[in-house]
């Protein structure tokens, strides 16, 4: 059977290597296919915390903003991790505009890494809870990271009906992500793997990294398995985030 796990992060380093000294921040994990797992994407405050730590400022910061997609690639101005769409964040939405090095930074803080892309197609579509809830069977490989449909996970088309974080009119396709755990659960128990945005994994060659799971900008059906998309590690864009795993 999966449990959950709550990694308490302590408030100083002691001379430990990577240092995760950020308040005594709760870091929900679960156990899946012998790593343990963010339950969700990796949202604003922990980047917040990583930030304070270390001095970190991202390249859409320094460049002034991220990028989106509106019939071709345009700079939003003050676009970034902080504020996605143009206005301050929450602090449980799903970091964003950040390119592959420094998710992979970020997680290295936490002591933790990004995932290779055939551990997080397992951890996505093959479900290994022992007391699986209703709805999912252990042994069973699903379609989609929700199961057998992707009516729950928060997509352009085809998905739930939801309310993203986007300001009316800042968007010309979408309405962006929601906040992290607002959709249910799916394989294995975690979130998010399928919608709401794009996952980076560590896979790839030269410049090019994989990112999986598809986003609020895409309809349903390219949440499945198959659909691997690739993007230069330093893309910095709305619709990118990412999630870690630690090894055990």
């Amino acid at each position: 059977m999966l449990k959950y796990f709550v990694a308490l992060l302590p408030w100083f380093c002691l001379g430990l290597a990577p240092c995760q000294a950020t308040a005594q921040a709760l870091y929900p994990q679960v156990r899946v296919h012998g790593l343990l797992w963010d339950l969700h994407e990796v949202h604003v405050a922990q980047v917040h915390r990583f930030a304070l730590q270390t001095g970190f400022v991202s390249q859409a910061e320094k460049e002034g903003g991220g990028f989106i997609y509106e019939a071709g690639w345009v700079q939003k101005s003050g676009w970034n991790w902080r504020a996605p769409f143009g206005k301050l964040a929450h602090d449980n939405e799903p970091a964003v505009h950040l390119t592959f090095d420094e998710a992979q930074k970020i997680c290295k803080f936490q002591g933790k890494r990004l995932p290779t892309d055939a551990e997080w197609v397992k951890a996505a579509y093959l479900e290994q809870r022992d007391q699986a809830p209703a709805g999912f069977t252990k042994g069973q490989r699903y379609t989609f990271p929700n199961g057998t449909s992707a009516r729950q996970s928060h997509c352009l088309n085809g998905c739930g009906n939801y309310a993203g974080q986007a300001p009316k009119g800042a968007l010309w396709r979408g309405v962006g992500h929601v906040l992290v755990m607002t959709t249910p659960p799916g394989v294995n128990g975690l979130f998010d793997m399928g919608g709401n945005v794009w996952e980076w994994v560590d896979t790839g060659q030269g410049a090019e990294k994989v990112t999986r799971g598809a986003s609020w900008w895409y309809d349903a059906d390219r949440q499945i398995e198959s659909d691997v998309a690739t993007k230069p590690r330093d893309t910095r864009v709305g619709y990118i985030g990412f999630r870690c795993v630690q090894d055990q």
